[in-house]
């Protein structure tokens, strides 16, 4: 049978006795694995592998044939409850031996789980699985979590109410993260909320969302954008003994600002336009961004690239003049451009 993502989210929820194997496969193989370990989990219960009720196989021990795979399959455990023999990494080459173990199979047998890369529509093993009634194949794609997967694993993790914009962002940063640090991302969620009655909100997620840049330079970009000069010169000077070099902040202060002219260029205004961009924008952080969009407007933001494209030409230039005092300078003036 062919199972599709709902199919299998089905199938990890109520897992099916009557179903001799399932075959996961794709071209991530972080997003096989966390399925494969969610059903598995959902097909032993939490203390399965304890009690020695999970048989892990490698793919390359089928190529000797398949009685090893058909006396893991029929073995009677010495604890009871169901049994799962897991086959990891498997190629065209366990067909045989899997087919073997899928015909012969009976209820009560352990049921296999098979996880494979990418398969074509041509591989043996992936039309086993189509063509059993009693197993089936799934792919996973390289799409985002939909928001139904989201909400359950939020409800999973003991997270009930969860607000419109909380949703909202954790859409979005499932589409910037990888599977794996998107999920781990949840969980630091769940542990940060902990004993917290409130809905998860837009601040929670800002909280624990990765960052992509040190917190004193999203400080001095704010302090540029917001016209606040003054705290230019002491952020510069944290910043220097950081070792941080003034063509690494001409090229975060351009990536900024291109941040902002993309927002104002958008055709539904900045609010429409910081919901395109990546990675996706947070929380406090958001507003402030948004705020900033506003109050530049799209040709004081023009005049700002300019700006900073000629201090960054400056900087990589044979000019003999101090390159952090160069980009104090073109800081001060867009922070003085703002308040004009």
């Amino acid at each position: 049978m062919k199972f599709n993502a709902r199919d299998l989210a089905r199938l990890i929820a109520k897992p099916d006795p009557q179903l001799a194997a399932v075959l996961i496969y794709g071209q991530d193989a972080m997003r096989v694995a966390l399925k494969r370990q969610e059903l598995v989990a959902a097909m032993i219960g939490p203390q399965g592998e304890t009690e020695m009720r999970l048989d892990r196989m490698p793919a390359s021990d089928l190529r000797r044939g398949g009685a090893a795979l058909l006396d893991a399959v029929k073995a009677q455990g010495f604890f009871p409850g169901p049994r799962v023999v897991l086959i990891e990494d498997a190629t065209d080459i366990a067909h045989d031996a899997v087919a073997g173990a899928v015909k012969d199979w009976r209820a009560g047998d352990a049921q296999l789980v098979v996880t494979a890369g990418a398969l074509k529509a041509t591989s043996k093993l992936r039309k086993l699985f189509e063509g059993a009634k009693q197993a089936g194949a799934v792919a996973l794609y390289d799409d985002p979590p939909s928001r139904e997967e989201i909400e359950a694993a939020l409800h999973k993790a003991g997270l009930t109410q969860i607000d419109t914009d909380a949703m909202r962002d954790l859409v979005a940063l499932s589409r910037a993260l990888d599977p794996g640090d998107f999920r781990q991302t949840l969980e630091k969620i769940a542990l940060y909320k902990y004993g917290d009655p409130t809905p998860l909100n837009p601040e929670d997620i800002a909280a624990v969302a990765p960052s992509s840049t040190e917190a004193v330079v999203d400080d001095l970009l704010h302090a540029v954008a917001e016209g606040q000069s003054a705290l230019i010169g002491p952020l510069l000077v944290r910043l220097q003994a950081q070792g941080v070099q003034a063509v690494t902040l001409a090229i975060m202060a351009m990536r900024h600002f291109r941040s902002l002219h993309a927002m104002s260029c958008h055709p539904g205004g900045p609010s429409a336009g910081i919901q395109r961009l990546r990675p996706p924008i947070f929380g406090p952080r958001r507003d402030r961004l948004l705020g900033q969009a506003q109050s530049w407007g799209l040709p004081r933001l023009e005049r700002a690239l300019t700006e900073l494209i000629e201090a960054d030409l400056t900087l990589r230039s044979a000019s003999n003049a101090p390159s952090m005092a160069v980009m104090e300078r073109a800081l001060i003036r867009l922070a003085m451009l703002v308040r004009r």
